[in-house]
């Protein structure tokens, strides 16, 4: 793999602005950042299910305003 391959999100980044700022925070961490959903619960002294439903609500969200 050479320095110049194009990343998927170069060409595909999600509009961000409609998630709420504690769904960006932990979308942004976990599906595009270093952070699995567990290690930035810990981090972020959250409870794992608040991580994980923060995250399935931020993907709910940008997949059915993307489709529209």
């Amino acid at each position: 793999m050479s320095a110049e391959q194009a990343n998927l999100w170069d060409f595909a980044k999600p509009d961000l602005s409609r998630l709420t700022e504690a769904e960006r925070e932990v979308y942004e961490a976990v599906d595009q950042g270093p952070y699995g959903a567990r290690e930035y619960a810990r981090y972020t002294q959250r409870s794992p299910g608040t991580v994980s439903n923060l995250l399935r609500r931020a993907r709910t969200r940008l997949d059915t305003e993307g489709s529209t």
